[in-house]
């Protein structure tokens, strides 16, 4: 019988990786800032919608990759922890230090269909392949991979990704379309800093906690 904690420490789980995996602004979330602002709001969701896809099928592609060395996970889980934490200190640091405002592109007067909105965002993101590498530290970070877990958990895991990611860009179109008046590139820059910080504390207190034994998530 599959436990009601054990859903809800999943969806949790996935929730939180669903929103870290989207929340840094590359090029896509740029793209999708762009779009709110000059063709409105729904324009920049269906291009969040289209880089969620893209991150759903590499969520897939590393978690049942993850999945074929299972016994390697369970015997060094200590290890790939720290290794998360590390990567995703790493990775916050270089979201801190990157500029977004140099993927920005020039305005086109032409909206194009939602469709080409987010046919375009999906194969932008598609396009790096290193976000298996972020979705392998969180997964070891989060021990997100597990022996045992049936198919309804395994669904419900990867669902609950997908849900981070649309709620993120739910949120970041909503609020950008609120003040878009008084965003600018300097607004960009200055989300992007607030997004590496947080990500960076969380690594640290997870890399802390890691190496005094004690579980964080």
């Amino acid at each position: 019988m599959i436990q009601i904690e054990t859903i809800f420490d999943i969806i949790v789980k996935g929730f939180i990786i669903g929103v870290v995996v989207s929340a840094p602004l590359g090029p896509v979330g740029v793209l999708c800032i762009q779009r709110t602002l000059n063709k409105g709001r729904w324009y920049g969701f269906v291009t969040g919608l289209g880089a969620s896809l893209s991150d759903i099928a590499y969520a897939l592609l590393t978690g049942y990759g993850m999945s074929f060395v299972f016994d390697y996970i369970n015997k060094n889980i200590f290890y790939l922890q720290l290794l998360g934490s590390i990567m995703l200190l790493l990775f916050g640091i270089y979201t801190f230090r990157s500029n977004p405002v140099q993927s920005i592109r020039p305005a086109s007067s032409n909206k194009g269909s939602y469709f080409h909105n987010f046919i375009t965002a999906f194969f932008v993101t598609l396009s790096n392949p290193l976000i298996i590498f972020l979705f392998i530290g969180l997964f070891a970070r989060f021990a997100f991979v597990q022996p045992g877990v049936v198919v309804f958990e395994e669904i419900t895991g990867y669902l609950a990704i997908a849900s981070g990611a649309l709620v993120w860009w739910l949120g970041i179109t909503y609020f950008v379309n609120k003040v878009r008046t008084k965003f600018n590139l300097r607004g960009i820059w200055i989300l992007n800093r607030v997004i590496g910080s947080i990500v960076m504390l969380v690594s640290v207190a997870g890399l802390i906690y890691t190496l005094l034994g004690e579980s964080l998530y």
